[in-house]
């Protein structure tokens, strides 16, 4: 079925962005509803007034500040769940495309459009879409909104009246934060939707500029405004290196047919994917525009040398928001450079990608320097993003294997399989593990410090249980789905690299001579795996062995301890049974489609 309207008029637009017009929906509401007051207008020439319902004292329509939390959370839900209809047998609009023209083509048998709707892009909207609805509920109970806030009275001092003053705080920001949430969502929905590299840095920009504010948006915690500072000035640079990039690919696009086609189109007769594989040697410019565009992806997932300002993000930030930082922000960063390196750089079977040396050596320092930070940190949220930092350069390792030029068809859709779907098994265990900081950080602990952790088996066995079923499945240990995704990764890159050679046919150093280097990428992949293990098992030897430091139990927060329990119960099955191979599956749909471009 092809069929081609304008985009306007067209009745498959609200069908096909359905996520999207979700979450354009839910922003206007969350800017009208909580101004709904009591504000009125006086008529000209007489006495009487006339509501005008915005403006005012907020919330005098409403009555309950909780409403703006409510909102993005359905709204986040609905999204998810119009993402996930891709994977539903039968669903007719599986792969339809929005083009530069305006018209949506079900199909994409055309070659000219800027917007793909496919199970590649509506499986990262999924993750993006799940990571901001654990993010929100988590700070549900972290900031919660309170109906019968009242300013401090004249007489209240000291604890009184600091806890009246941050309960009308709370109170106040509640539409800020889920506003600023549904952003982040629209931003990171138009990342993964993009098959043009300008539409893709306006959804990148809008989402990032979101999560800077979202960094600091617990202002009374003073280490967030220099974290967020930090994230700012890194992120910004790095969008300024990203956008001067994309402007060369532009240029040098253009020179390839006088300036008559230039296009920072991926897919097209004139795209950048069309030009790229024309090229009969490496152009300087596209070489130098390419790369600088992979220095600004580098920041997104936090590859070394780019990561600098992820620890301290992560640690100066309220736990939700590094939990964001940690799976939906590096997803976005993976969906774009997946899309990127495949679709525009990827060579023909049997010759190397020109990136693939710069990837290769990447993927190894990322993944060791990640580790071995780690390992000398005793602050578990920026041991967590050293750990964030180790798993990029996993994911490295099997991009670098796609490029080495020795994965058939069915070895690249192997390895990109992989990457998704580890992507999209981290968003349960390192969702998992900073909800259980959440915790204790609404506690007053320090979850800056791991003595915040020590006695958890004591003071909330369930939660200590959880965390360290998290640990274990970073860590790769079986039969929890960390191992799986990393399993298929390693499957993936020595598939690909032992292409060529049998280790029946000879000896084993013959074996070894034989195999494209790219194999002890996953030799290094194995080694940092064992080395993760030293922290991630620390984690659960002081939650069950030392002595803790406070015997308060961690509050109720029931939002954040159901969505524990959701973490924890999805981590598990991901990892064995029918569920995990329905994540598989969807992984692979979303591979095929990708490499179909």
């Amino acid at each position: 079925m092809n069929i081609e309207s304008p985009l306007l008029a067209s009745p498959l637009l609200g069908e096909v962005l359905r996520p999207e017009m979700t979450i354009l929906i839910g922003i206007v509401l969350l800017i009208v509803v909580p101004n709904l007051g009591n504000a009125t207008i006086r008529i000209p020439m007489t006495k009487f007034r006339i509501p005008v319902f915005l403006g005012g004292r907020r919330f005098t329509a409403t009555s309950d500040p909780l409403i703006p939390g409510v909102i993005s959370m359905f709204v986040l839900l609905l999204s998810m769940a119009a993402s996930l209809m891709t994977f539903v047998d039968g669903h007719e609009l599986v792969n339809v495309c929005i083009s530069a023209s305006g018209a949506i083509q079900q199909g994409c048998t055309g070659s000219d459009y800027i917007l793909r709707s496919d199970p590649y892009s509506r499986l990262f909207t999924t993750i993006f879409f799940f990571a901001l609805l654990l993010g929100t509920a988590a700070m549900i109970n972290r900031m919660p909104a309170f109906v019968d806030a009242k300013a401090p009275h004249p007489d209240d001092t000291g604890a009184t009246r600091i806890h009246a003053i941050r309960r009308l705080l709370n109170n106040r920001r509640q539409g800020d934060f889920h506003l600023l949430i549904l952003f982040v969502a629209l931003g990171m929905s138009i990342v993964a939707l993009s098959t043009h590299l300008f539409l893709l840095f306006i959804g990148l920009e809008l989402a990032s500029l979101a999560i800077y504010v979202l960094v600091a948006f617990m202002k009374e915690d003073e280490t967030s405004g220099e974290a967020a500072t930090k994230y700012f000035l890194t992120g910004s640079v790095a969008s300024a290196i990203t956008l001067y990039g994309m402007s060369l690919l532009y240029v040098w696009s253009g020179s390839a047919s006088n300036y008559a086609t230039a296009s920072l189109s991926l897919v097209g007769p004139n795209g950048l994917a069309a030009t790229w594989q024309a090229m009969d040697s490496i152009d300087p410019l596209a070489a130098i525009g390419f790369g600088m565009v992979l220095v600004g992806f580098g920041f997104k997932i936090s590859a070394v040398p780019f990561h600098f300002a992820a620890p301290d993000a992560y640690s100066g930030t309220s736990a939700p928001m590094a939990l964001i930082l940690a799976t939906a922000s590096k997803a976005m960063g993976f969906a774009a450079l997946i899309r990127i390196l495949i679709v525009m750089a990827m060579p023909e079977y049997g010759a190397e990608a020109t990136w693939l040396i710069l990837v290769g050596i990447l993927s190894v320092v990322t993944m060791t320097w990640g580790n071995l930070a780690a390992l000398s940190t005793e602050n578990p949220k920026r041991m967590l993003a050293y750990s964030s930092v180790a798993h990029a350069g996993y994911l490295l390792a099997a991009l670098a294997a796609l490029g080495s030029g020795m994965a058939g068809a069915a070895t690249s859709r192997l390895l990109v399989t992989a990457v998704v779907f580890h992507l999209l098994v981290l968003s349960f265990f390192k969702s998992g593990a900073f909800l259980v900081l959440t915790l204790t950080e609404m506690k007053g602990d320090d979850t800056n410090k791991m003595e915040s952790l020590y006695g958890l088996g004591r003071r909330d066995p369930i939660m200590a249980a959880a965390m360290f079923v998290f640990m274990l499945a970073l860590a790769g240990v079986p039969p929890l789905s960390g191992f799986l995704s990393k399993f298929l990764v390693i499957d993936g890159i020595v598939t690909a690299s032992t292409a060529s050679g049998s280790l029946s046919a000879g000896g084993a150093i013959e074996w070894l001579s034989s195999v494209h280097w790219v194999f002890w990428l996953a030799v290094a992949m194995a080694v940092n795996s064992a080395l993760s293990l030293f922290y991630y098992l620390r984690i659960g030897q002081v939650m069950f062995f030392e002595t803790p430091r406070s015997i308060r139990p961690l509050p109720e927060a029931p939002m954040i301890r159901i969505a524990v329990i959701l973490c924890l119960f999805l981590t598990v099955l991901a990892g064995l049974g029918p569920f995990s191979q329905t994540l598989v599956d969807m992984a692979t749909m979303a591979a095929q489609e990708l490499l179909r471009v």
